[in-house]
């Protein structure tokens, strides 16, 4: 789990993000003698966002309570699918998300608080430590069931994330003292702020 403030939120590119079978029946019209007609360069930059996709993603990522990563898996035989899948986040989404992209087959070595994905494994999001939300199951069936239930969760405080061992240090004057044991001389120190004056010794 994170130790920082905000919930560290993964989100899914096909299937959740985007509308992978619509972009997929169109390349199979186009290449209707390929098994994989993914392996032509055109399907990741030509898929549309799934209804709600784009506003919701934004709404998660200008949220103060999130730290929000888009995690997606790729066709590791198609090299063009890695960067078709970076200019479809800068097409949809801007520049600045292309920063927060990750392309992996191995899901469960990010670590984060939720995961947004239509798969419950196959990329390691069994073995995921946090939550994974299943896009398109009953309780997660579209962007609207997830939004509303982050909604409640960030309102609320939410479980996750925990708090790491060293949250007591810097938040907390009396936990400092309690778990530390520093006496006042240290805490004074600690409540010192430099004015740029200081000689080093």
């Amino acid at each position: 789990m994170s130790y920082r403030n905000e919930a560290v939120i993964y989100v899914d590119m096909d299937h959740v993000l985007c509308d992978y079978e619509e972009a997929w029946t169109r390349q199979k019209n186009l290449f209707p003698d390929l098994e994989f007609p993914q392996s032509q360069p055109g399907m990741y930059i030509g898929m549309n966002p799934l209804p709600g996709a784009i506003e919701a993603y934004r709404w998660l990522d200008d949220h103060p309570k999130t730290d929000v990563y888009i995690l997606t898996a790729p066709s590791v035989h198609n090299s063009h699918c890695y960067s078709e899948k970076r200019d479809w986040v800068e097409k949809h989404l801007g520049l600045s998300v292309v920063e927060n992209l990750i392309i992996t087959p191995h899901k469960n070595l990010n670590k984060g608080d939720y995961l947004i994905d239509d798969m419950a494994s196959g990329k390691g999001q069994d073995r995921f430590e946090g939550m994974l939300i299943l896009f398109g199951s009953d309780q997660f069936s579209d962007w609207a069931s997830v939004r509303t239930f982050f909604e409640e969760t960030l309102n609320l405080g939410g479980s996750p994330p925990k708090a790491g061992p060293w949250d007591a240090f810097f938040n907390s004057e009396a936990g400092v003292t309690d778990d530390f044991g520093l006496d006042q001389d240290d805490r004074d120190w600690l409540d010192m702020k430099p004015v740029g004056n200081e000689k080093l010794d």
